[in-house]
């Protein structure tokens, strides 16, 4: 112990004191971020909506027949925004088309499907031509898929990988190829993509999806630069765990909402990411705000431990599923 302290009082004065203050800025920064936090998602409101248009302006929304999508679809309608319902199965677009114009009155809804897997050059012409002339605020990029089950790389089917990217990725582009420019000559609008922190953090076992997350991430912070001086807000949504089919995750927690909730907060709470390390960024729902923030400020994203942590998360997910379907396999 003595040779330590005699060490400590050996280092010049100035050295100590430039320590101490290295120490005492990076905790003031820490406690600035919390504070930065807080406020964000607890106390803010985020943009008001109707900076991106009047009652009756359009909104776009991918994905829309089902979990977030139907969601956005129901809670954009009860703000006044007309809808533009994208899906694969015309049966159900039609139902919750019917149903959204039947609770909210002078709702107008347009309805198209579309199988996003087979990235059809006739389907997104289709799109253009029922978005012409309409006068379109929001994009809500929703449409996804994940894996079917936790999987290793490479055991993940060919079909299933290609899916993945497709839709995620390719998908999502095109479709905001076709709305953006409106935006941009209007000089107003939102596009909002739904992250994952399952690409904010690298999730082995769900690598593809993992990946096509990370890249729209990157996509959604680079769009953003561009068309923030036309007006146009872009802002990828990050979330953990819903209850969604995608999930498979059938009851809610804290940690784990349910589709109203967690909308409710993603509209709003846009714009509000301001602590986060991503620009453009922003983590809605306040248990997954704070989860984010942990991560950030102690392991860091994309620290190996933070991977580890998800592999052992997603093999044990992994070995529950298959325990299951050889079990539901013996029954039958």
């Amino acid at each position: 112990m003595d040779s330590v302290s005699d060490a400590l009082a050996s280092i010049p004065q100035s050295v100590q004191l430039a320590f101490a203050g290295l120490g005492a800025l990076l905790v003031a920064s820490k406690i600035l971020s919390f504070l930065n936090l807080f406020l964000n998602v607890f106390v803010l409101s985020g943009t008001n909506l109707r900076k991106y248009g009047k009652k009756g302006t359009w909104a776009v929304v991918t994905g829309a027949s089902d979990g977030l999508g139907k969601e956005f679809a129901t809670q954009l309608a009860a703000k006044g925004f007309n809808l533009v319902l994208v899906s694969r199965t015309l049966s159900k677009l039609e139902a919750l088309s019917q149903e959204l114009e039947k609770k909210f009155a002078g709702l107008e809804t347009k309805v198209l499907d579309m199988d996003f897997s087979a990235d059809d050059d006739a389907d997104y012409a289709r799109l253009a031509k029922l978005i012409t002339g309409l006068d379109i605020g929001i994009l809500i990029n929703n449409v996804g898929q994940s894996h079917s089950i936790a999987v290793p790389f490479l055991l993940t089917e060919q079909k299933e990988l290609e899916n993945i990217v497709t839709i995620n990725c390719i998908g999502t582009l095109k479709v905001t190829q076709a709305v953006a420019p409106g935006m941009q000559a209007r000089k107003r609008g939102l596009i909002l993509t739904m992250g994952s922190f399952g690409g904010w953090m690298p999730t082995p076992y769900l690598a593809t999806y993992s990946g096509s997350k990370a890249f729209l991430q990157h996509w959604s912070s680079a769009l953003a630069a561009e068309l923030k001086p036309s007006n146009v807000d872009v802002q990828l949504c990050l979330s953990y765990l819903v209850t969604t089919a995608m999930s498979k995750v059938r009851r809610a927690s804290v940690m784990i909402p349910g589709p109203k909730p967690f909308v409710r907060a993603a509209l709003g709470k846009v714009g509000l990411g301001g602590w986060q390390s991503m620009a453009y960024t922003y983590t809605p729902f306040w248990s997954h705000a704070l989860m984010a923030w942990a991560v950030e400020n102690t392991i860091g994203v994309g620290h190996r431990l933070g991977i580890w942590v998800n592999l052992k998360m997603e093999m044990d997910i992994r070995d529950r599923a298959l325990k299951k379907a050889a079990r539901n396999a013996k029954k039958e």
